[in-house]
């Protein structure tokens, strides 16, 4: 989230802290800091960005929760204004290679916990033999064309930031249907700040390619690393970036 303080918001005579508190965050969540629907930071964590105690923040969730601007489940405290949805653009899309199901396409995905394959192990920083959570990913028509397999390797940091991630360990049987499209979305809203490296690579002697994606994080702590093959007689590798705009003049 962006660092916003009581103080950039001039404070009404007699309004306490924790209105201020509200009023900051719901500035956040108008803006899109948090998407509608996401779950948001920790108290702890809205504690030491806006610089008051717990108990401060807590006061100002139970304020929107109750103009019906935050709801509280289970999993946490959700914003709840109206707003598409954060899985909307095409390019945050899990696992590299994933895509629109097409009529006849067949797609599955699953998980296990294991040793991930040396190379991976050697990217993500685990010591050999060091169990993980890959998530494998394969699509195709119903004749087989056009074939798109991925296996992910996620890290120990990815693990223990991004708790969306870490439930998966106890399901994780190879067997069970495991969607994670939205992991890059459960990333950056754990606060981390996603940067990709992808490198393209053709199969010799196939008229396949391969692409290996690295995610790293802004403390370039490795989060993924991703070996997506595919069929390239009949697939074209489209990437779709999305820069932010620049802010027009005062």
């Amino acid at each position: 989230m962006a660092r916003t303080t009581p103080h950039d918001h001039p404070p009404a005579e007699g309004e306490p802290l924790y209105r201020r508190i509200a009023t900051a965050l719901l500035g956040e969540l108008r803006d899109g800091t948090v998407p509608p629907g996401e779950r948001l930071p920790g108290e702890r964590h809205l504690a030491g960005h806006f610089g008051v105690s717990r108990e401060t923040v807590r006061q100002a969730l139970e304020l929107l929760r109750r103009d019906g601007l935050v709801a509280t489940d289970r999993r946490g405290s959700h914003a709840t204004l109206p707003g598409l949805p954060v899985e909307t653009p095409a390019s945050l899309a899990f696992p590299l290679g994933a895509r629109t199901q097409t009529p006849g396409s067949v797609a599955r995905a699953t998980v296990t916990w294991e040793a991930p394959r040396p190379d991976h192990a050697e990217a993500l920083g685990l010591a050999p033999g060091r169990p993980t959570l890959i998530h494998r990913y394969r699509c195709a028509t119903a004749d087989g064309q056009g074939l798109r397999t991925a296996v992910t390797s996620f890290s120990a940091v990815a693990l223990a930031e991004v708790e969306e991630l870490a439930r998966y360990r106890d399901r994780a049987d190879g067997t069970t249907t495991a969607q994670l499209r939205r992991a890059y979305d459960w990333m950056r809203q754990a606060g981390l700040t996603l940067h990709h490296r992808d490198a393209i690579t053709p199969l010799a002697s196939t008229p396949s390619v391969r692409v290996t994606r690295q995610v790293h994080d802004q403390y370039a702590r490795p989060l993924e690393i991703t070996d997506l093959v595919v069929d390239a007689r009949q697939d074209a590798l489209v990437y779709e970036f999305t820069l932010p705009g620049r802010a027009a003049p005062p």
